[in-house]
């Protein structure tokens, strides 16, 4: 392959990261695979980050900067697309960064195969080194699926009948998608959406996709979590950001008319549901128990989600998890409460939690 045929564009999402986009950058111009156009899209960066992003746009003729105000992750990595010119596109968020080998292997399936979507694996890196590397991976056990087999992945594809229980890693940095396809889907990707930002990007291009290949037993992206995204801050605001997210989904499920994803959906909302519980409890404690509680009693009694909790199809829960949703259902916000504090504060201090999304 010529160097001006550029294969692959790979989209960096740039927000105030000065302590970590050296590191970004330097892994992906460190490809084995030459054929790269990188976009850095610095979305309003109040620190030296634009600086940075512009400082390595005169260093290699692969870099392209965009400098736009800020508007959120969605819009950033959109503005990325539009400007790619690469047969495959992929991202790399700008705290991260990738194993040299990345984009070599994922293109050379991808050429050989004629595939629309190429999936990998990841590891999270923490920060704090008490807590040890984990390994993740969308769980495709084959390493080519044509069409009729990815459309038998549908009625598990985001919730298996387990809490979380997402057949596919909803992560777009994993994924290596024709451009054409991912240009077609992004009117799917509304900005407001904050949470769970990547499902609404690869379920609608997933339910397009001919051909889907994974790389085996690979995990080159390293996502980083510091200690701050551990101990992570309250959100009085998550569970409308959950609300949110699975409007989208109904609407890609609707439009798309090829399965039906509403029970998946239901389950997926009723797990983030659980979450957006947790928020209350553990990253708002300090206002009082009698104000955590009465939120958690004003999330769990709100029509939708007492229609999931009486309603959902989650048949492979563990005991824990059906008693916290059966405490949830009935109204016993007290023992919510205790639980989920005495867990995490457990978890923490063993060097066990991590940010989950």
């Amino acid at each position: 392959m010529e160097n001006n045929n550029h294969k692959i564009s790979v989209v960096v999402p740039v927000y105030n990261v000065e302590a970590y986009l050296h590191r970004c950058v330097d892994s992906i111009l460190d490809q084995s695979i030459r054929n790269l156009e990188i976009i850095l899209v610095d979305d309003g960066s109040t620190d030296r980050s634009g600086q940075i992003c512009d400082e390595y746009e005169r260093m290699d003729e692969r870099i392209m900067v965009y400098h736009k105000p800020n508007g959120g992750l969605t819009s950033a990595w959109k503005a990325g697309v539009e400007r790619a010119s690469g047969e495959y596109v992929g991202f790399v968020d700008s705290d991260d960064w990738i194993d040299s080998d990345m984009y070599e292997r994922m293109l050379e399936l991808a050429l050989r195969e004629n595939a629309d979507v190429t999936v990998c694996g990841l590891i999270f890196d923490f920060e704090d080194p008490r807590i040890p590397k984990r390994e993740e991976i969308s769980n495709f056990g084959r390493e080519v699926y044509n069409r009729e087999e990815l459309e038998a992945l549908f009625p598990s594809l985001i919730n298996d009948g387990s809490f979380f229980g997402r057949t596919l890693q909803s992560a777009r940095v994993t994924k290596l998608f024709r451009r054409e396809l991912i240009r077609k889907n992004m009117d799917y990707c509304d900005e407001r959406v904050s949470l769970g930002e990547d499902m609404q990007i690869t379920v609608p291009v997933l339910l397009d996709t001919q051909k889907l290949c994974v790389v085996q037993d690979f995990y080159p992206y390293h996502y980083w979590i510091n200690n701050r995204s551990i101990t992570g801050q309250y959100d009085k605001g998550y569970i409308e950001k959950v609300k949110l997210l699975a409007e989208r989904l109904q609407i890609i499920s609707r439009e798309k008319n090829v399965y039906d994803f509403s029970d998946q959906i239901r389950n997926d909302f009723l797990s983030m549901t659980v979450l957006a519980v947790k928020n209350e409890i553990y990253r708002n404690y300090k206002v009082g128990r009698r104000t955590v509680t009465a939120n958690v009693k004003a999330i769990c009694e709100e029509s939708r989600v007492q229609e999931a909790l009486k309603n959902h199809t989650m048949d492979r829960l563990s005991w824990s998890i059906r008693l916290y949703l059966g405490l949830m259902e009935k109204g016993y916000y007290n023992l919510c409460y205790w639980l989920v504090l005495v867990f995490f504060k457990v978890n923490y201090y063993l060097g066990r939690t991590y940010k989950r999304q």
